[in-house]
């Protein structure tokens, strides 16, 4: 029977699972210091139920053991949030539909999915063979036995079981998606006609902006008919507006100075040292690379002086101070050709068994296809490649520094043993590993002081009102800018590190003014100028948007009063323009030569009659007029052919729009911003 050790090794996500079930009871325990007694706050709500604080949380956390994503930085810790929301999603929206449309999974195809009969990714994840890559049903009889007496591993079960009815819920619901989407007659003879037949003609037509704005004029009462005419253009997400300014902190002549001096005073030491690692070691900049690097790998300068034994710099380098040596140097292959076997760091035994065969003239190929647990080397005889010796490190460096071509080394590194065999070796080359200090040229402790003083100042000042923060900006000398952080947004775009910020914008009242914050290397203070919680923007908001659109109706008027003539050409000399060619256009096209990306200019040139004048034609950019010339008919396209792509294509995008179209009706309201 498989222990937990064991299902560690050769089913990880089944143990992550456990492990965040065990997480999860610690966290409960917490609630009560975590200050949730009694205050559980609400960061949303979904399909009219409220979520709180340590449902989110709770959800989140088991999410992230699941997973195995740890929050290194904000793109990681987005990921997880996104996942953790789409799960309440399926939670209290798609699950209850699923009910309703009377959809669920039977008995017999969840065991279907356990026996692998049904596939499920689910349980694939948690219960193939590393080594093979199958599905082994075998694993999932070992670890029910341990359920049956493991609370932990029982409750993992449980949760495993629900992520495979949920995956299998959603296929089946996908399937009636599917089910319901059909390509008639009509739409199939359409396609072949749009891939099958190309157009060749000529054009005329005025851009709306040859015609100058003063002539035109827009009034209030046509922005807002037009706003209401098109209200559905102007729906938007709930939003907060918010000035901001930033404080950059840069080095001043005295820091530039400083950081000289240290890196030449340490540079001498470094030069004279005989105890080269520890002096590296014990300063705080101080770096031994892993690897070794030929001189064609360093600059011309530094290869120079390392292959001769010297000392590389101080020098200033890419806005940092550099100085380099060589701890170590080795006579090396500058490339080796690898094969491999990699075992399980339990198998020992078997790796010394391997050796000794190889050496003996055992085919290392066929040993790498049946022992290896690397499938993706595995499968070509544990093929990896020509590499440069400097691609390897540590241990591998040791152990095929000394070996020639032909030769079998033995590396045990982490959680793997791998035997490596040399089947090519390239020309001996010298190869050094650096040691570098390097002294980045940034401000120092005094002169963050100073700017975090000049922010402290402006923080005071600008309280009160918009004029009073446009006024201390005005004083502190920095421009204020402006951001428009939508519901859901974690971050504002261009401003670095900038989570915190948005976190306190959720929370914020209009005219409150931030804390200073710190983005990047910089500090930043905020002033929250606005909230919009409305289901569309107002006409005052969009209202450069709605001039622009009347603008451009009235010029289409405009033009078309002016057109005049019953050939193309007169129509050209009306609108004070030439005729130009069309040609090889198709309903597929994006766009016309000379008149850029004009869809609906297209569309009418794929629909027009032979011969006849057509237009005018009311574009992205301009008003146009054509006659097409010749109508070229090809073989490309079938009706069966167009049939079979239609109907993919319109299930896919039934697919794809599915979902966002149930979030939409189920109004949901993203308040996570505050807090997470």
């Amino acid at each position: 029977m498989a222990s937990l050790n064991t299902l560690r090794t050769k089913f990880g996500i089944v143990l992550s699972i456990i492990i965040a079930l065990a997480l999860l009871a610690f966290i409960l325990s917490l609630k009560t210091e975590m200050g949730f007694s009694g205050n559980d706050p609400r960061v949303g709500v979904i399909d009219g139920e409220k979520i709180n604080y340590s449902e989110y949380y709770d959800q989140y956390e088991q999410i992230k053991a699941q997973s195995g994503v740890q929050e290194n930085d904000e793109q990681q810790a987005a990921m997880l949030a996104n996942a953790t929301w789409q799960s309440l999603i399926s939670k209290y929206v798609m699950t209850p539909g699923f009910e309703r449309l009377g959809l669920r999974v039977t008995e017999p195809e969840r065991m279907a999915m356990i026996s692998g009969e049904q596939p499920s990714q689910t349980l694939y994840n948690a219960f193939a063979d590393p080594r093979t890559g199958t599905y082994n049903v075998a694993a999932i009889s070992d670890f029910l036995a341990q359920a049956e007496t493991n609370p932990q591993a029982a409750q993992a079960w449980t949760q495993l079981n629900e992520q495979a009815r949920a995956e299998r819920e959603m296929q089946k619901y996908f399937g009636l998606i599917r089910g319901g989407v059909y390509v008639n007659s009509l739409e199939v003879a359409s396609g072949v006609k749009s891939a099958n037949e190309t157009y060749t003609g000529k054009w005329a037509g005025k851009k709306y902006s040859s015609v100058p704005d003063s002539i035109i004029s827009v009034s209030p009462s046509e922005m807002k008919a037009y706003y209401n005419s098109h209200k559905d253009m102007f729906r938007q997400t709930p939003s907060r507006t918010i000035s901001y300014v930033v404080f950059e902190v840069a080095p001043t002549d005295d820091d530039l100075l400083a950081i000289e001096k240290t890196a030449t005073e340490v540079g001498k030491e470094f030069a004279a040292t005989d105890e080269l690692k520890s002096f590296v070691r014990a300063n705080r900049n101080g770096k031994i690379a892993d690897n070794y690097v030929s001189a064609a790998q360093l600059s011309e300068e530094e290869a120079a002086a390392l292959m001769a034994g010297e000392t590389y710099g101080p020098v200033l380098k890419n806005n940092e101070w550099t100085m380099a040596r060589a701890l170590d140097t080795k006579m090396v292959s500058d490339s080796m050709g690898i094969r491999h076997i990699v075992l399980p760091y339990t198998e020992d035994t078997l790796a010394d068994s391997l050796l000794t065969a190889l050496r003996g003239g055992a085919d290392f190929a066929q040993a790498a296809s049946q022992y290896s647990v690397y499938d993706m080397t595995a499968a070509n005889g544990g093929e990896v490649g020509v590499m440069p010796f400097s691609a390897f490190s540590g241990e591998f460096a040791e152990a095929l520094a000394g070996a020639k071509e032909g030769d079998i080394v033995k590396v045990a590194s982490g959680d793997a043993i791998q035997l490596m065999q040399v089947y090519r070796a390239g020309k001996p080359t010298k190869h050094v590993q650096v040691a570098s200090i390097t002294y980045p040229v940034e401000a120092s402790a005094e002169t963050r002081r100073n700017v975090h003083n000049q922010a402290g100042s402006f923080m005071v000042n600008a309280k009160g009102s918009a004029e009073a923060f446009a006024g201390a900006a005005s004083e502190a000398s920095v421009t204020p800018r402006v951001a428009v952080i939508s519901q859901g947004d974690r971050t504002i775009r261009g401003l670095e590190d900038s989570r915190d910020v948005t976190r306190w914008a959720y929370g914020a009242e209009v005219g409150d003014v931030s804390e200073i914050f710190s983005v990047g290397k910089d500090y930043a203070i905020a002033m929250l100028t606005a909230i919009d919680n409305d289901e569309y923007a107002s006409p005052e908001k969009v209202a450069a948007q709605l001039r622009a659109q009347v603008l451009r109706d009235k010029k289409y008027d405009y033009i078309v009063s002016s057109l005049a003539g019953t050939t193309l050409e007169e129509q050209a000399s009306s609108l004070g323009s030439e005729v130009a060619d069309f040609k090889d256009v198709n309903y597929a096209s994006f766009y016309i030569d000379g008149a850029g990306f004009e869809p609906r200019l297209v569309g009418a040139i794929a629909s027009a009659q032979k011969g006849a004048l057509t237009g005018p034609v009311k574009g992205m950019s301009g008003v146009y007029v054509f006659v097409v010339d010749d109508v070229q008919t090809s073989e490309k396209q079938t009706s069966e052919a167009e049939k079979v792509r239609a109907q993919a294509m319109a299930e896919s995008m039934a697919q794809q729009f599915a979902i966002p179209a149930v979030q939409q009706m189920a109004e949901i309201e993203d308040l996570r911003g505050q807090y997470f």
